[in-house]
C-alpha cells in the first residue's frame, strides 16, 4: 500500500490544482484541507480568520489535516501554514510523501494579488507580506521529501514531477 502523497507550499502555489489533476491520474482520493475546514465551519477561511482568529483555525486545521492522514491512498493539499505545525509536519514526514511546490515571490504575488480569499494578505503590501511568509517558511518547507520549482512549469509538467517523485516511493 502507498503512503499518502502531500502537497505543501505557499498559498497561491497551486497545490490544489496540482493535486486534483494527480489524484485523478493516480486513481487517488483528494482531500483539499482548507475547503473541508470550511465546509465544517460553514464559513470561508477569511471568515474564520476574521470572526474566530487565526488561533482557533490553526486547531481546526490541525484536527483536519492529523485525521485525513489517518485515511488510505489520498493526495492531500495543506494549507500554506499547516506544515509549520510540529504535529503535522512530524506526522506528514513520518507517514506520508510530501512535495513541497515552490515558486518565486513574483510568481506567489501575481497569482495571489486578486485573490481576496488569503486572509494573512490583504491588498495593501501584499508581495512584502508575501516575502515575509515566504522567508519564515521556507526553511521548514525545505523538510518534505522532495521539492519542485514550479516556476515556468504548465500545470501537467508539475503533476507529471509530483508522480514520477511519488512513484519513486
Amino acid at each position: 500500500m502507498k503512503k499518502n502523497l502531500v502537497l505543501l507550499g505557499m498559498m497561491g502555489v497551486g497545490k490544489t490544482t496540482i493535486g486534483k489533476i494527480v489524484a485523478k491520474k493516480q486513481g487517488l482520493k483528494f482531500i483539499d484541507i482548507d475547503l473541508n475546514i470550511e465546509k465544517k465551519c460553514s464559513m470561508k477561511i477569511s471568515e474564520i480568520f476574521k470572526k474566530k482568529g487565526e488561533e482557533f483555525f490553526r486547531i481546526e486545521e490541525e484536527k483536519e489535516t492529523l485525521d485525513s492522514l489517518t485515511k488510505k491512498n489520498c493526495v492531500i493539499a495543506l494549507g500554506g501554514g499547516a506544515f509549520i505545525n510540529e504535529s503535522i509536519r512530524n506526522n506528514v514526514l513520518k507517514n506520508a510523501i510530501s512535495i513541497w511546490l515552490d515558486a518565486d515571490i513574483k510568481t506567489l504575488n501575481e497569482r495571489t494579488k486578486w485573490n481576496k480569499k488569503r486572509p494573512l494578505l490583504d491588498k495593501k503590501n501584499n508581495q512584502t507580506k508575501i516575502i515575509r511568509l515566504y522567508s519564515k517558511r521556507k526553511n521548514i518547507y525545505k523538510l518534505a521529501n522532495h521539492r519542485i520549482n514550479c516556476k515556468d512549469l504548465s500545470k501537467s509538467d508539475i503533476a507529471e514531477k509530483v508522480i514520477i517523485f511519488y512513484e519513486k516511493n
